[in-house]
């Protein structure tokens, strides 16, 4: 292997790689022009000739050791080509990514650059290949072709369901063993219903508690199963628990709007809950986008000189939209105009497309792994049910992600006060001044700790910022009983620009940030009243059980 030969292997890598990165709409239509910084080019190629040489030595003296759980099986260390092929992959990976470090371009296309090597090597990772992968091949010949055939008909299946299996979905039902908290549908429209649940103790709090979960997906990620619901947690708090169910879009909601989300679900469901509950002021909660429509709820309300809201708490929540991690790098002014020419007479946002940006976003955990398990080695994956849950995949109305993607990631207007126009009122969310309960997880990839923390800039009023471990799903349900993680608080009153400032001085503490958010809420949620014993009140009669009709819906393929 000489140096020439090397460096044209590289090439071809970086060539393919750049390929994949003209579908990120990238501005001007083309693969941007790139230079390398000539010393650390110089460096790179030294470094690949050097360690290649190492592996080809080590390789005639037995099988190479490679530290990559996808390649951490006793096959692949007891064949020496397919060790040699992962080892050379991750050379070659490595050195790929130092040539993305090496570009000498802006930092919104150097990231873009990054993101499209990614998902190239992890597509062509020796693992994800029968021919290569050594653990599948063993399984094969130990099976007698068994899981081969069982792979097929993993693939067959897959294809026909229009998705890869992270779970055996069969195993489970919304209703019967996910989402099984016991409540009834109190109000519904076209956009959502409402779900109140039966209280579990003697008293409750005045002030109801309505949460607002994400629209990209279904409520029941906060009910999954009895031990890790926030729901049931609320409720076995002392709160008279309301939770907004999305309606799946399907194409009478084509013409959607964001509006509609704010207006005739936000702001519906905080009215519902008031005349239910007989209460002048409400606690909300908002998750994920949740938050931001919820936040803009209370702008709008806040315009129109109501203050329904007493007090709001947001998780994993963009409302400033400067620091949205790696999915800016498909954000661009051309592809938010591409969205809007999409969806300008209408149409919908289909949820499997919107499921398969969020699993390559973690491609070798949410995508190849599978493909691996599923079709190289014919396994059935284990029942999980917030995998269940991440496969019940949403629609969103055409028009309302068009309107989002502009004024959201695109131009970010929510913290421009006046510029952005919803339900007809300029919002400005200074005015929002209650107090607020901001989470944020630490390592969260879809909504960076950094964004989550930039609320706290936001509004004017009282303010607590909790930090969780983990990411975006499992630093949020990290129930107190199960002992798990640990979270970070800091001053109530000082709240640095940097969320770095912020963590230097943050006091970590062991187990669930949930118990820190109940003694917050608990003091902003009034005297304590006797629970009701009847669900709903007046017009608002119970219409069916809880978890409701509309959660039931799938997206279509």
């Amino acid at each position: 292997m000489d140096q020439n030969s090397a460096l044209k292997s590289l090439s071809e890598g970086w060539l393919k790689a750049l390929a994949s990165f003209q579908t990120l709409g990238t501005q001007g239509g083309g693969t941007p022009q790139l230079s390398f910084a000539a010393d650390k080019l110089e460096a790179l190629q030294k470094q690949y000739m050097t360690e290649a040489t190492e592996l080809w030595n080590q390789s005639l003296h037995g099988a190479p050791t490679v530290k990559d759980r996808r390649f951490s099986g006793d096959a692949w260390a007891q064949n020496p080509v397919a060790a040699f092929a992962a080892a050379a992959y991750m050379l070659n990976t490595r050195t790929l990514m130092g040539l993305t470090d090496a570009a000498e371009t802006d930092a919104k296309t150097k990231a873009r650059i990054q993101f499209a090597v990614e998902q190239w090597a992890a597509a062509t990772a020796p693992s994800n290949f029968l021919a290569l992968n050594a653990d599948a091949q063993k399984k094969a010949i130990d099976t007698h072709g068994e899981s081969i055939s069982k792979g097929i008909q993993n693939l067959l299946h897959d294809m026909q369901q229009g998705h890869v299996s992270m779970t055996d979905e069969s195993l489970f039902e919304v209703g019967k063993n996910v989402a099984t908290t016991e409540g009834k549908v109190v109000f519904e429209n076209e956009f959502f219903q409402l779900l109140e649940y039966k209280p579990l103790t003697a008293k409750v709090y005045e002030r109801p508690f309505l949460l607002i979960p994400p629209c990209i997906n279904k409520f029941y990620i906060l009910d999954l199963q009895p031990e890790n619901s926030l729901i049931r947690y609320a409720v076995s708090q002392g709160h008279r628990t309301f939770v907004v169910s999305w309606r799946n879009p399907d194409e009478s909601l084509k013409h959607t709007t964001w509006d509609n989300y704010v207006e005739d679900v936000a702001i519906q469901a905080i009215s519902v809950v008031q005349e239910i509950a007989n209460a002048k002021q409400i606690n909300a909660l908002g998750f994920c986008v949740g938050g931001t429509i919820l936040s803009n709820a209370l702008a709008v309300l806040a315009a129109r000189g109501q203050k329904p809201v007493a007090s709001a708490t947001f998780l994993t929540t963009l409302i400033d939209f400067r620091d949205t991690g790696v999915l800016d790098v498909f954000i661009d002014d051309n592809f938010v105009k591409f969205r809007e020419a999409q969806f300008a007479s209408g149409g919908l946002m289909k949820g499997k497309d919107m499921a398969s940006t969020f699993s390559f976003l973690r491609p070798n955990d949410l995508v190849w792994n599978y493909v691996v398990g599923n079709y190289l080695k014919g396994e059935t994956p284990p029942p999980f049910d917030l995998l269940y849950w991440n496969s019940d995949s949403t629609n969103l109305p055409g028009p309302m992600y068009a309107w989002y993607l502009r004024n959201t990631y695109l131009e970010n207007n929510l913290i421009k006060p006046g510029k952005a126009t919803v339900c007809g009122e300029k919002i400005d969310l200074s005015k929002v001044n209650i107090p607020v309960y901001i989470y944020g997880s630490r390592e969260d990839h879809i909504v960076p700790i950094g964004g989550s923390y930039a609320s706290t800039q936001v509004f004017p009023g009282k303010k607590r910022f909790v930090m969780g471990a983990s990411g975006h799903i499992a630093g949020v349900i990290n129930p107190p009983a199960a002992k798990k993680r640990c979270y970070w608080t800091g001053s109530d009153t000082s709240f640095p620009a940097d969320v770095q400032q912020w963590i230097g001085k943050a006091k970590e503490h062991p187990g669930s940030w949930w118990t820190d958010w109940s003694t917050w809420l608990k003091a902003h949620a009034g005297k304590q009243i006797a629970a009701p014993k009847t669900y709903g009140r007046g017009k608002h009669k119970a219409i069916e059980n809880a978890p409701g009709r509309y959660v039931k819906e799938r997206a279509s393929n």
